[in-house]
């Protein structure tokens, strides 16, 4: 892979990196990233992420822009209200990086179709706000080998792990099962601190730059809780489960037909 000579000074700052280099990002420029959601945490994953050279983007979201949405949803701006969030990322997006390959998805992640969308990326992130999608996510990455940086966010608190199939610990060995419906608030209900999603949003933009690259130490095996109010990060460590249901010895989650169930229980 040959660079021009305005390729190379755009990304100067990344090819001076030590460790990094050229090669580095030639990773980069070859890499496929798919984003689950466009809301705080998609939103500053994809600013960071757009501008940096990848050879594609891929984002799924199926809800429009509301104005509660705008102090933490910093891709989207006023003149978005209304608008599918997927169209209004687009825009931006393609406002950093003209030349980036974008694939659109304004529909819900599910059983049926989750497989066949994030098959020909390298690296998933998980933006979304509910569980059902969270474990979802986790089963159709572990069953397709595609590295996962999960995420989630709430108040003023947040946590990342990232999930390399066969190699550690998956979602499901942190937390088996959904809660139950109501025992943990929405952020619609408990309220949500708009920098606490974007710390943790690029955060996970940096665990797939390093996923990519193949530089530093992961996040596997240890979840990564960040609380903003005292400013303290600690590091949770995590064994995979030998009895994990979708990674463990012998799973029972396995097929599009075991994500179905899955996603009729949650």
């Amino acid at each position: 892979m040959l660079f021009s000579t305005d390729y190379l000074e755009q990304f100067s700052r990344h090819v001076r990196l030590p460790n990094f280099g050229i090669e580095g990002q030639k990773k980069i420029a070859a890499a496929r990233i798919f984003i689950a959601g466009a809301g705080g945490l998609g939103s500053a994953a994809l600013t960071y992420l757009a501008p940096i050279g990848l050879k594609k983007i891929g984002l799924i979201d199926s809800d429009t822009v509301e104005i509660s949405n705008l102090p933490r949803q910093i891709i989207h701006d006023q003149t978005k209200i209304g608008q599918l969030k997927v169209t209004s990322a687009g825009e931006r997006i393609k406002q950093l990086n003209p030349t980036l390959e974008l694939a659109l998805h304004s529909e819900r992640l599910k059983a049926v179709n989750i497989l066949e969308i994030i098959k020909e990326y390298d690296v998933v992130l998980d933006g979304t706000d509910n569980f059902a999608s969270k474990y979802l996510l986790n089963d159709a990455c572990v069953i397709s080998g595609i590295p996962l940086v999960h995420a989630g966010v709430l108040r003023f608190s947040g946590q990342v792990m990232t999930i390399q199939p066969g190699r550690s610990a998956c979602y499901r060995c942190v937390f088996r099962e959904p809660p139950s419906p109501g025992a943990v608030p929405t952020c619609s209900e408990a309220g949500i601190l708009n920098t606490a999603a974007g710390i943790v949003g690029l955060i996970q933009a940096t665990e797939a730059i390093k996923l990519i690259t193949g530089l530093g130490d992961l996040l596997t095996n240890q979840l990564l809780v960040f609380d903003a109010l005292s400013m303290k990060f600690r590091n949770v460590e995590i064994k995979p489960d030998p009895d994990c249901p979708v990674c463990g010895q012998n799973p029972t989650i396995k097929t599009v037909e075991d994500l179905k169930m899955v996603e009729g229980q949650n």
